[in-house]
């Protein structure tokens, strides 16, 4: 019997297996590569995933990989899925430096996500600049992030800016405590230099005197002579820039001291175990976000809770997202950073920079976003944009909630 492949029967009965075995790998590779047959879209995220704000980088951690699965869910970005590739640069600006040079020299990622500290974003701007990749801060807040002075600017925000936040505490301190003679207490590296530019600025425009202008440093245990003297100069309000450490360590020196002025403050409490620290008195402290999970949520907002309580078995309620501004900010990060690639076609850096002028309107958690950038301004919220909150227990609560 000849079982040569020259029999038309057999060969149709081949082919016909061959196709049925091709079909089923083609399947089975889409399967496990989640749907898509392209490589990843790498975004990279640079943030403190250890030491006093850890808490923050998991919150901004949080916030892009829900924003990254609904994306994937829908197709992704010209049909590519996204990925999150992150590195932990400890709040150390030299770390930060070489996370973000390797993500973007390594990784190749096409943008990156990052800057917890200001320090650690003014020391990675230089560097993207140069290298022509997408930078998009969610948190750091430093005028001088994105008003870099660069010819071709390549960092963009979702975050508070400090200009916009001095306004806004001036203005809340006047309105809430009638404010007249603050003493400002800062933190003294640029991003302490950053607030007192415009803190000041804010203060001569409303023609308002300040009581004094103290420094501290990040590892200060006790600021009794600096707020001593502030106190002595007649200070009705303290205006506060530090993160954590050390703004819990203004509150329990005021705690020695038996004073307890009205704090209106910069965001840098809510970035970690802020109420472990100062102790009892954290809730004195009044300071800015741009969102919250509390109150009557828009769709988007009622879409992200779920997500999140789905995703992550510690998160029951509000309460449990901490800090939700760590969340909001790179959730519509995310977002941006895919309409900037949609806008683009192409995954390439400066096409994607480019990008970001052309997204029209994106429904974010913390806003519906029209138009966020131009050339001019690289920065999506305005003071507009901001709330106020206290730590209550451990969670962050609005001030207009109680």
């Amino acid at each position: 019997m000849n079982f040569s492949c020259s029999s038309p029967s057999l060969l149709h009965r081949r082919g016909f297996v061959k196709s049925i075995a091709g079909t089923a790998l083609a399947a089975a590779l889409l399967v496990t590569s989640g749907a898509f047959a392209a490589d990843p879209i790498k975004i990279g995220l640079v943030t403190a995933l250890s030491g006093q704000s850890a808490r923050a980088g998991e919150a901004l951690t949080r916030g892009a990989t829900i924003a990254i699965e609904e994306i994937n869910a829908k197709g992704g970005v010209l049909g590519r899925p996204l990925e999150l590739v992150r590195r932990d640069d400890e709040s150390n600006p030299a770390k930060g430096l070489l996370a973000a040079r390797e993500l973007i020299q390594r990784e190749k990622v096409a943008a990156l996500i990052g800057g917890l500290d200001t320090p650690v974003a003014m020391a990675i701007v230089p560097f993207v600049n140069n290298a022509k990749v997408p930078f998009v801060d969610p948190w750091a807040a430093g005028t001088n992030i994105t008003h870099n002075g660069a010819a071709d600017n390549y960092v963009f925000r979702v975050s508070a800016m400090d200009q916009d936040v001095d306004k806004a505490i001036l203005q809340y301190a006047v309105k809430k405590y009638g404010t007249k003679k603050p003493g400002l207490i800062l933190v003294n590296n640029p991003w302490g230099e950053s607030n007192e530019h415009g803190l000041k600025a804010a203060l001569k425009a409303a023609n308002i005197e300040p009581a004094g202008v103290e420094k501290f440093q990040d590892n200060d245990v006790d600021v009794v002579p600096q707020l001593s003297r502030l106190k002595a100069a007649g200070a009705d309000a303290l205006f506060l820039v530090g993160n954590v450490g050390p703004s819990s360590q203004v509150v329990k020196s005021l705690d020695r001291m038996g004073w307890a002025p009205p704090i209106v403050s910069h965001w840098g409490p809510a970035g970690g175990r802020f109420t472990e620290l100062a102790g009892p008195n954290a809730k004195n402290v009044i300071f800015v976000q741009t969102y919250s999970f509390f109150g009557d949520l828009s769709p988007v907002g009622k879409k992200v809770m779920a997500a999140l309580q789905a995703k992550y078995s510690d998160i029951k309620g509000p309460a449990d997202i901490t800090p939700a501004v760590g969340v909001a900010n790179a959730y519509d990060t995310v977002l941006l950073i895919a309409a900037a690639i949609q806008k683009a076609g192409k995954v390439d850096p400066t096409a994607i920079r480019d990008g970001f002028y052309a997204v029209d309107q994106v429904d974010g958690l913390i806003k519906t976003y029209n138009k966020p950038f131009t050339k001019e301004r690289h920065d999506a919220l305005t003071e507009n944009d901001y709330i106020w909150t206290r730590f209550e227990d451990n969670h962050i609560m609005p001030v207009a909630s109680k």
